[in-house]
Order: C-alpha cells, then sequence, then structure tokens
C-alpha cells in the first residue's frame, strides 16, 4: 500500500527537480558564455592597444601565473586550464619570450615556469584592465561587494557538488 505522505512528498520532490533544471542548464550556459565573454574583452583590450603578440588565452595565462614558479600540471590542478591548451600556450609563449622555463631538480620530466619581463608587462595590462572594471563595476553594472560575495559561495558549491560527482561517482 503507498504511503499517501511519501506520494506527496515524491510529487512535491518532482515539481522542484522540474523547476530545478532550468535554471541549472541557463547557469552552465552563462558560466561558459562567460568564460568567452572575458576572453573578448581581454582582447579588445589588447586590440585597442594595437597588440596581437599574444592572444586573450595567453594573456590570462601569464596573468594567472603572476609572481608565481609553477609547473604545467599545477596550473591544471589549480582548475585554471585544459591540458593540451595549457601546454600548447605555455610552449609558444617560452618560444616568443614571455616565460622562463627550467627543468625540475627533482624531477627532470617536470618543467618549472615564471614570467620574464615581458610577460609580467602583459600580466600588467590585464591586471589593469581588471582594475578598471573594479572602479566602474558597481555603478554601471550594478554589482556589489556582497553579489560577488554570494555569487562566489553558490559557484564554489557547485564546484564542490562537481568535485563530489567524480570522486564519489555519485
Amino acid at each position: 500500500m503507498i504511503n499517501p505522505n511519501r506520494a506527496v512528498e515524491v510529487l512535491a520532490q518532482e515539481e522542484e527537480t522540474v523547476g530545478l533544471k532550468p535554471a541549472y542548464l541557463e547557469a552552465l550556459t552563462l558560466i561558459e558564455r562567460l568564460h568567452r565573454r572575458l576572453l573578448d574583452v581581454i582582447k579588445d583590450e589588447f586590440d585597442r592597444m594595437g597588440r596581437s603578440d599574444v592572444n586573450s588565452v595567453q594573456a590570462l595565462l601569464l596573468f594567472n601565473i603572476g609572481d608565481a614558479e609553477l609547473t604545467a600540471g599545477e596550473l591544471r590542478t589549480r582548475g585554471y586550464y585544459l591540458g593540451s591548451n595549457v601546454s600548447y600556450n605555455l610552449k609558444k609563449l617560452v618560444e616568443t619570450g614571455y616565460i622562463n622555463h627550467e627543468r625540475s631538480q627533482m624531477d627532470r620530466r617536470s618543467v618549472r615556469v615564471s614570467l620574464t619581463e615581458k610577460g609580467r608587462e602583459i600580466a600588467q595590462i590585464v591586471d589593469d584592465l581588471y582594475s578598471r572594471h573594479i572602479l566602474s563595476v558597481e555603478q554601471v553594472g550594478e554589482l556589489s561587494t556582497e553579489n560577488f560575495e554570494e555569487l562566489n559561495r553558490s559557484l564554489r558549491r557547485l564546484e564542490r557538488f562537481w568535485t563530489d560527482q567524480i570522486l564519489y561517482r555519485l
């Protein structure tokens, strides 16, 4: 015999799930679109400066390396880039003099990278762009510190959810 309370509970869960699906799918689309739009904004900044020596992905990579000395694996595990993407761009940035690379003394297969002066110049351009955004994002974009804090909390929870899906095969 079906428990009427359980049946109502199941129906309520199904209604909630139906309502959640469009919001979840929209969030996935927005995350992907926002990343592409950020790359467009960075590209536009370099175009305005008449610079075509690096692309937006490479500029963002240089910014994310910053003052650190990292391996390609560390860049991937920090969640910045996909494997082949980071390897290709690191190779190009080394060839063009934006990144120093040095074999690790402990593991000769591992290469540590850091920015050259040219690389730091590109990273500074991106940092300056972000600084300009910070000056107007509240007035023009109507986004406050509290809005960003809530957004960041939600994105961290989503990241943790996806990580758990992989780790625990949920």
